[in-house]
């Protein structure tokens, strides 16, 4: 929820209704993250925390990333502003890692990354948890092996950037369930499930499958207290599609489609923070005219999902109906086995899958 929805009013609302709140400081810097510490801590005792972006550490293609600006000169025009400079720094790593030395927010998550172990040490000597994005089972043992607390388990179907080590294209990413399933097997760190959850079934199913919590982000794009975009919030209710894309930022990124993507997705190189560098004021450009087609829609899989209430209220939906929903699940479970009219084997098990005929059914 970087760039603008995360706001040190949602997180205090969160954490009070019995949530974590989180302060998203990607994109921002080490003194506006200070203040926004400190506010959080004035206005609660309740445990929350801050997340990360690691310092991008790639070698990328100069060639392609000039070709791909050359291609957003229309957009300049388009927009009356220059493109940025494509600069590739580390986003003031060390004075964000001095700033959470400094402030010991409960608990610091990473994503594009993972700390080093001294980092690691660093912060929890500190009392600070540390909590890592993962985006399938090896980056999760790294995670263990280096001293993180916990994992966050980001799925395919999340909202914004794909938080992994790595941004590779010949990699199909892995959906959250069976991420889960996997990282279970080999990892002992509790897992927090990230990725199309917008609802109490969603939450129910992510700790069925293994997590201890989930993080949400599309669920409270619409919350009062978040700092969405009128014309991001005016999409994120409908059923508008998602698609991945480097075209904003040159990491993937799961957004709802809009012009821009369309229209640059395929011709993006992998290239961040070059590439977000240089369309930052295209897409300031954009959201000052409220034109919705020309900025990042950052959004996952399950946003229709999203409702527009209190964030506390959201908070307390979410828990009832994730309990609810476990409750309906074991008594259908309980159901099943007694075979209380039912066949002896459970009906909530089927074989076959899309392509099976309708006389290949399974044997009783």
């Amino acid at each position: 929820m970087a760039g603008g929805p995360s706001t040190v009013a949602l997180a205090v609302a969160v954490s009070r209704a019995g949530g974590m709140g989180f302060l998203a400081s990607g994109y921002g810097r080490a003194a506006k993250m200070r203040e926004e510490v400190r506010a959080v801590k004035s206005a609660i005792s309740a445990p929350f925390g801050v997340n990360l972006f690691m310092p991008a550490r790639r070698d990328f293609d100069t060639a392609a990333v000039a070709q791909y600006l050359e291609r957003l000169a229309a957009e300049e025009q388009r927009y009356g502003v220059n493109l940025g400079d494509p600069r590739n720094d580390d986003d003031h790593w060390q004075a964000f890692l001095g700033a959470l030395v400094d402030e010991r927010p409960p608990v610091a998550s990473f994503t594009f990354g993972c700390p080093a172990a001294v980092e690691m040490t660093r912060l929890r000597e500190q009392g600070i948890e540390v909590w890592v994005t993962v985006t399938d089972p090896g980056e999760a043992m790294i995670a263990q092996q280096r001293g993180a607390d916990a994992v966050i388990v980001q799925g395919a179907e999340a909202g914004g950037h794909r938080g992994g080590f790595s941004d590779q294209d010949d990699a199909e990413p892995l959906a959250l369930v069976p991420l889960l399933r996997l990282t279970r097997s080999r990892c002992e760190l509790p897992l927090i499930a990230a990725g199309g959850i917008c609802d109490g079934e969603g939450l129910a199913a992510a700790l069925c499958a293994g997590a201890s919590a989930a993080q949400m982000g599309s669920a409270f794009m619409l919350a009062d207290e978040a700092a969405t975009h009128p014309a991001h919030r005016s999409l994120l209710s409908t059923n508008a599609p998602t698609g991945l894309t480097r075209a904003f930022s040159g990491r993937q990124a799961r957004g709802i489609v809009n012009r821009f993507q369309s229209t640059y997705t395929a011709a993006a190189p992998a290239a961040y923070p070059q590439i977000h560098y240089a369309t930052s004021p295209l897409r300031a450009a954009a959201r000052n005219a409220g034109d919705a087609d020309g900025f990042n829609l950052w959004a996952g899989q399950a946003h229709a999902l999203a409702q527009s209430r209190p964030a506390a209220e959201i908070v307390r939906t979410v828990a009832g109906d994730a309990i609810a929903a476990t409750a309906q699940a074991a008594r259908r479970l309980s159901q099943n086995a007694s075979g209380s009219g039912m066949h002896q084997r459970s009906p909530d098990v089927v074989s076959g899958g899309s392509d099976a005929r309708n006389d290949e059914r399974p044997e009783q």
